[in-house]
This record gives C-alpha cells, sequence and structure tokens, in this order.
C-alpha cells in the first residue's frame, strides 16, 4: 500500500506521540516538556500537532484502496 507524504508525516508523529507516552508510563517522564517545557506554547504546540496527526491517522484505517503517488 502506498503512502502519500502527509500520511508518513503523520504517522511519524504520532510515533513520537507514542514514543513520549510509553516514556511517561513507564518512567513518569514527559521529553516534550522536559526539552520545551512544562505548559510552554511550544509543547503545547506540539501536543496539538500530534493530536492532529492521530485524528488524521484514523482515516489510514478506513482506506479501501492504495493512494498512487505519481513522480512528475
Amino acid at each position: 500500500m502506498s503512502r502519500t507524504p502527509l500520511d508518513r508525516v503523520a504517522l511519524v508523529f504520532v510515533i513520537i506521540g507514542a514514543i513520549n507516552w510509553l516514556l511517561v508510563g513507564l518512567f513518569q517522564f514527559d521529553l516534550v516538556a522536559q526539552i520545551f517545557g512544562q505548559a510552554s506554547f511550544v509543547s503545547n504546540a506540539i501536543y496539538t500537532i500530534i493530536g492532529i496527526a492521530g485524528l488524521y491517522s484514523i482515516s489510514l484505517l478506513f482506506r479501501d484502496e492504495a493512494v498512487e503517488v505519481r513522480d512528475r
């Protein structure tokens, strides 16, 4: 199944979010908050982007056909 560039970017953000939640669950360590600050504008923007990517990724579950990307 071919993925569009937007699909790949969304999946990368979802994976980053999953790794962050793994760290929170196992070690009570929030990597995003550690790097960008607790409740800072940047960390809130990152959480929002990851959330939107997760919502977009739901569409990947319901695609019947592979999306073809043509090189031009």
